[in-house]
């Protein structure tokens, strides 16, 4: 199944049913009275977010979503019938803005939940509605409103605790489906991802959080260099984040300068993403050599206090330490419902917290 995270539609709303204009026109009732029905309510368009679906592949398909009219009303007081609204199923993490403006106009974040995003039209009223004692014979009655209609872009962005960050090749495939169940596809080619992934991690039997893997990012993303800022978005709803950097013997690019080029593509993308805490993992540690690059790696990240993991998703080194730390984190960042960890706001260089000794196995 293709991966559709952005798609735009066009929604309309029902009008509302013509009121309508009667009078009695019965045998044995003399002087019959008014009674002109009301129309019905026009159709809503509801957005409801659902488990069941993880992209927006259908809607890509089917673009325009016009809700059905409400009844005319007719004469006995009969009224219009009312219609029921239009529902279209989105993803859990989808953000609906009006396409002009870019308002948002909703954000769901939980299964079943619902927002309107085209009101459906008012019935009119008939002329029994305008029925008075000084005006027993009235001949007014009201024509239904119009539908409300828009284009509206959705955006799906994924739910997860810990986001992983990287260069293209840097081993986030290859780590996701070490520490969990996700099978994303892995080569030694770069952009192997081109979608993204999530994984759920399991820290003991009543704790687990949530991954996402986003396809590689290199320098230069903000001009559209390889496939520049396309996924970047599903990091903004997680947590933490964890920056992979390749420590491998072979390995082209410096691992302190990749692992500022990353920061400096994050603030490029957005300033609060870039606030995130965060932690660093040295990986493919089996393929290090001597260990010159995760010497220089260690020194960067010793002096500018950050949490540094060496790991090998291949032989396993060093993944229980950094489950358990990520676990911990999302933990505290959940109980405080902010994006900090341990109760505090990360510093420019990312460390949040007291001093922290670097973490290496």
């Amino acid at each position: 199944m293709d991966f559709v995270d952005q798609v735009k539609i066009y929604v309309k709303a029902g009008d509302g049913g013509n009121g309508v204009r009667s009078f009695r026109r019965e045998k044995h009732v003399p002087q019959g009275g008014p009674d002109g029905g009301d129309g019905g309510n026009g159709g809503d368009v509801v957005l409801e977010a659902t488990e069941r679906m993880s992209t927006l592949l259908d809607l890509q398909f089917q673009q325009h979503y016009i809700a059905k009219g409400g009844g005319h009303g007719e004469g006995s007081n009969r009224h219009g019938r009312s219609v029921p609204p239009l529902v279209i199923r989105v993803p859990v993490g989808t953000i609906a803005k009006e396409f002009d403006t870019g308002q948002i106009l909703a954000d769901l974040t939980e299964d079943g939940q619902q927002a309107i995003l085209a009101h459906g039209g008012r019935g009119g009223r008939g002329n029994a509605r305008f029925a008075t004692s000084t005006n027993r014979v009235p001949t007014r009655c009201d024509p239904g409103g119009h539908g409300e209609e828009r284009w509206v872009q959705l955006e799906l962005k994924l739910l997860a605790d810990v986001g992983l960050v990287g260069y293209p090749n840097a081993g986030k495939s290859t780590l996701i489906g070490a520490i969990s169940s996700a099978r994303p596809k892995i080569a030694d080619y770069p952009f192997t991802t081109l979608t993204p992934n999530l994984g759920v991690v399991a820290v003991s039997e009543d704790q687990s959080f949530v991954v996402a893997d986003v396809p590689g990012l290199i320098e230069g993303a903000h001009e559209g260099k390889g496939l520049g800022f396309q996924f970047l978005r599903h990091l903004e709803r997680t947590s933490y984040l964890l920056h992979l950097v390749d420590i491998s013997e072979g390995v082209t690019v410096d691992p302190v300068e990749s692992l500022e080029a990353l920061r400096k593509e994050l603030k490029l993308y957005n300033p609060d993403l870039a606030k995130k805490p965060y932690a660093v993992a040295a990986t493919k540690l089996d393929a290090a050599g001597e260990g010159k690059n995760l010497k220089k790696l260690e020194a960067s990240c010793k002096k500018r206090r950050l949490r540094l993991f060496a790991i090998s998703a291949v032989t396993g080194d060093g993944l229980k330490p950094l489950v358990r730390f990520l676990g911990k984190a999302v933990q505290e960042c959940r109980r405080n419902h902010v994006g900090a960890l341990l109760c505090e706001r990360p510093s420019e260089d990312g460390h949040v917290g007291p001093p922290l000794q670097k973490t290496v196995s």
